[in-house]
C-alpha cells in the first residue's frame, strides 16, 4: 500500500447546509467508488469552501457518511477576483495500491474547468 493524495471539487446552487451536504455528499461518494476505496482507506480529508459559503462546514457532509474515525479539517479558499463561486474542494490522502497515474480526481459538474488536466 502505498499513501497518495486525491483531489476533487463540486459547486453549490446555493448555499444552504442540507444542499452542501448533498453535493459534498456525492463528491465524496464518487472519490471513493472511483478509486475503490472504503472509509478504512482514509488517512485525512481537508476541505476548503469559497468565501460566499457560510451555510455549513463541508466535513459535517463527511460524518453523515459516516466517516467518523478520520481527520478532517476545512479552510476558506483565497477570495480571488472571478473565481468560481460556490465551490468546495477536497484533499484526500489515502491508503491504497494504486499508481500515481490510476488515482481518479473527482470534479464534478463545472468544476471540471477548474483542473482540465486532472479532472475525470
Amino acid at each position: 500500500m502505498a499513501v497518495r493524495a486525491v483531489r476533487g471539487a463540486v459547486q453549490l446552487d446555493e448555499d444552504d447546509a442540507a444542499h452542501m451536504a448533498e453535493r459534498v455528499g456525492e463528491l465524496l461518494t464518487a472519490v471513493l467508488e472511483r478509486n475503490a476505496l472504503t472509509a478504512d482507506g482514509l488517512i485525512s480529508i481537508w476541505f476548503t469552501a469559497t468565501p460566499d459559503l457560510h451555510s455549513d462546514f463541508p466535513a459535517a457532509a463527511a460524518r453523515h457518511l459516516g466517516i467518523v474515525d478520520v481527520p478532517l479539517i476545512c479552510a476558506q479558499e483565497l477570495d480571488i477576483t472571478g473565481a468560481m463561486p460556490r465551490v468546495v474542494r477536497l484533499l484526500a490522502h489515502i491508503e491504497t495500491g494504486l499508481a500515481k497515474p490510476d488515482i481518479h480526481h473527482v470534479y464534478l459538474g463545472a468544476t471540471a474547468a477548474l483542473r482540465k488536466d486532472i479532472a475525470q
